[in-house]
C-alpha cells in the first residue's frame, strides 16, 4: 500500500490518513521507515498469543471508534489479510465507502489459502470500488456479479514498490555495499535458493516436508539456502528443528523490504508460499517454485515463470533440481515477466478516486 499512500499525499486535493494495527511491530516499523511513512493512527492491537478471533474483534472495535471520529470519504484496504477483512467490515458497518486494492484474487477454495480466500471474498462483498491487479482478477469480480463500472484494472501496487526499489538499489553503489554487508557468510561460488514459507495451511506436516526438501537441496555442491524465517512460532519451531546448524543453510530473521529485494535480485531460484513473492520474483526474472497446491495468482504460472509444486518432499527436490541442472529449462523460467503491472498502479488508483469526486 506504500505507493498508494505516497501517490495520495502527492495529490493536493486529497488528504490521506494511514492507520496501522501494530502487529509484528518490528517488521512494521522497518517497512514504514523504508518508505518514509509515519502513521496517523495506530490501533496497537498486538498481544501475546493473539489469534484470528482477537485480530478480527480488536480491529472491528478500535476502527469503529476511529471511523466515527475521522468520518473519511473512503476507506482503502489492501489484499486479503484478516486485518483487511475486519477493516472492510468496520467500514461497512459505519457506512463508509470501501475501496479494495488488489481486488478479485480467487483460488475458489476456501481452505487454500486459509483464511485469506474467505477474507478477500468478504471484502469484495462489501466494497464499492475494486482495484483489480489483472484482467483475470477483473473477470473473477464479474463472475461474482460486481458492477463492471466499479472495477478498475490497475496492475498491482507491489510492482510499483518493487520497480522503484530495484532502481534505487541499481543506482546507488554505496547502498548495494551496505545491503551486501547485511548478508555475511554467503559463499560467492554457490547459487542462492531464496526461501519464504509461512502460510497457515502449511503448518504441521506440510511445512516439515518442505523443510526436509530444502535440507536436501542445501546438500548440493553448487547451492546455498537463505531463509528469512517468519516470527510465527508454528514456522519457527519446525524450520529451526530441521534446518538449523546445517551447512550452507542461512536462517535469517525477517528482513526489511529493501534488503529482501536485494536478496531476490541476487537469488538464482525462489521457493515460496507467499502471494507477493509470486508477483515480485518473476518481475526480476527469477524462477519460482510455489509450495502450494493452488494459487490465486495464475498469471505467472500461465506465463511459465512460476510452477506449483505443493509440499511433497520428493516433488520439491525434483523440480528444483530440474531447473538447477538444466540451463535450457532454467532459461525458459528465468526471464523478466510483468503480468502483474507496469509500476503505474498507484497513479491509476488515485485517478479513479479523484474521478469519484
Amino acid at each position: 500500500m506504500a505507493p498508494v499512500v505516497q501517490a495520495i499525499r502527492a495529490e493536493a486535493t486529497l488528504r490521506g490518513l494511514v492507520c496501522v494495527t501494530g502487529q509484528h511491530r518490528g517488521m512494521l516499523d522497518s517497512v514504514l521507515q523504508g518508505f518514509g511513512i509515519t502513521p496517523d493512527h495506530d490501533l496497537d492491537i498486538m498481544r501475546p498469543g493473539q489469534d484470528l478471533t482477537w485480530i478480527t474483534t480488536a480491529v472491528l472495535e478500535r476502527l469503529r471508534d476511529l471511523l466515527a471520529r475521522v468520518k473519511p470519504d473512503w476507506l482503502l484496504v489492501h489484499g486479503d489479510t484478516t486485518t483487511a477483512m475486519a477493516a472492510a467490515l468496520a467500514g461497512f458497518y459505519a457506512g463508509v465507502k470501501v475501496a479494495h486494492v488488489e481486488a478479485g484474487l480467487r483460488s475458489w477454495d476456501l481452505t487454500r489459502p486459509w483464511p485469506e480466500e474467505m477474507n478477500r471474498v468478504v471484502i469484495d462483498k462489501v466494497a464499492q470500488l475494486f482495484f483489480a491487479p489483472t484482467a483475470g482478477a477483473r473477470d473473477n469480480l464479474l463472475r461474482d456479479n460486481c458492477a463492471p463500472d466499479r472495477i478498475v484494472v490497475t496492475g498491482n501496487t507491489v510492482i510499483d514498490a518493487l520497480l522503484t526499489t530495484r532502481a534505487r538499489i541499481e543506482g546507488d553503489a554505496a547502498l548495494r555495499a551496505s545491503l551486501e554487508a547485511q548478508l555475511p557468510g554467503l559463499d560467492a561460488s554457490r547459487r542462492i535458493i531464496l526461501v519464504t514459507g509461512h502460510r497457515r495451511e502449511s503448518f504441521g506436516p506440510p511445512l516439515a516436508a518442505m523443510c526436509r526438501a530444502l535440507a536436501r537441496l542445501a546438500e548440493r555442491p553448487d547451492t546455498q539456502l537463505v531463509y528469512p524465517v517468519h516470527l510465527n512460532p508454528n514456522v519457527q519451531a519446525p524450520v529451526r528443528h530441521l534446518l538449523a546448524e546445517r551447512p550452507h543453510v542461512h536462517l535469517l530473521p525477517p528482513m526489511d523490504y529493501l534488503p529482501f529485494v536485494h536478496l531476490m535480485m541476487r537469488a538464482s531460484l525462489v521457493v515460496t508460499d507467499s502471494g507477493g513473492v509470486q508477483e515480485e520474483a518473476p518481475s526480476l526474472g527469477k524462477p519460482v517454485l510455489v509450495t502450494r497446491e493452488v494459487t490465486e495468482r495464475p498469471e505467472a504460472v500461465a506465463a511459465g515463470t512460476v510452477e506449483l509444486v505443493g509440499t511433497d518432499e520428493e516433488t520439491i527436490v525434483a523440480r528444483a533440481a530440474a531447473l538447477l541442472d538444466s540451463p535450457s529449462a532454467y532459461a525458459r523460467f528465468a526471464r523478466a515477466h510483468n503480468p502483474y503491472g507496469d509500476g503505474m498502479a498507484a497513479s491509476r488508483i488515485v485517478a479513479r478516486l479523484l474521478a469519484e469526486g
